[in-house]
């Protein structure tokens, strides 16, 4: 049996605060394609989940092509927002990310990723901004894989790295994240600062309330 250890993190709402710039997206974007009336509440009770999710959740009456129409024009929408403001977004590392990934970084059985609601082009501008691609050893994103809870990416971490199921976390802000860790065999770590209260977070194993809670709880999940 292997020694090595994986821990996956979600990145909006665990690793980055990009709420302003998810509203602003996503605001501006439904606007575009005719739908100006969804509250930023219930647009921040969909992060995690994929484009085409987010407007099946938001926007349940619409057909397949129609659905697609507004997904594009959100994407579009993005891209542009993303051009004019450069990588950085305005979506700030949390307090204690940076410090909590170096600390693990250096541990020789621990390999870290990501499992993210972003598109592979939006997550690149993520690790551009904040110069953090280096610490992880597998990327999966929802343009290459079902929607969260699916537990497609985390199926496909365990690929990558070699790591049983039973030696990989995954941590996460929403129930998307702990249904997902769930249904690969994961344990689960969530966040108490991320854009679902910690009453949607169930199904996590351990609820922490900062970065530097991480450490203890993955060696109590791991002991």
């Amino acid at each position: 049996m292997s020694d090595l250890k994986l821990v996956i993190f979600d990145m909006d709402g665990t690793l980055m605060d990009s709420q302003a710039f998810i509203q602003l997206g996503m605001g501006q974007g439904l606007a575009a394609a005719g739908y100006s009336d969804v509250s930023k509440d219930d647009i921040m009770s969909t992060v995690g989940l994929s484009f085409s999710a987010i407007v099946s959740a938001l926007l349940p009456a619409l057909a397949a092509a129609e659905n697609k129409r507004v997904v594009d024009v959100i994407q579009q929408t993005f891209y542009k927002l993303r051009d004019e403001m450069g990588d950085d977004v305005g979506s700030p590392l949390y307090p204690g990310a940076r410090d909590a990934l170096e600390r693990l970084h250096v541990v020789d059985e621990v390999l870290m990723g990501v499992a993210t609601g972003k598109a592979r082009r939006g997550l690149d501008h993520a690790y551009n901004a904040h110069n953090i691609e280096h610490f992880f050893i597998t990327s999966q994103t929802a343009d290459l894989h079902p929607s969260k809870p699916h537990p497609s990416m985390l199926h496909q971490t365990l690929a990558d790295t070699g790591v049983e199921a039973a030696q990989a976390v995954m941590v996460g802000d929403t129930e998307f994240d702990m249904e997902m860790g769930r249904a690969a065999g994961f344990k689960t770590i969530g966040v108490s600062w991320g854009y679902h209260p910690v009453s949607r977070l169930g199904a996590a194993d351990i609820i922490i309330d900062d970065f530097a809670a991480l450490d203890g709880a993955l060696a109590e999940i791991w002991s």
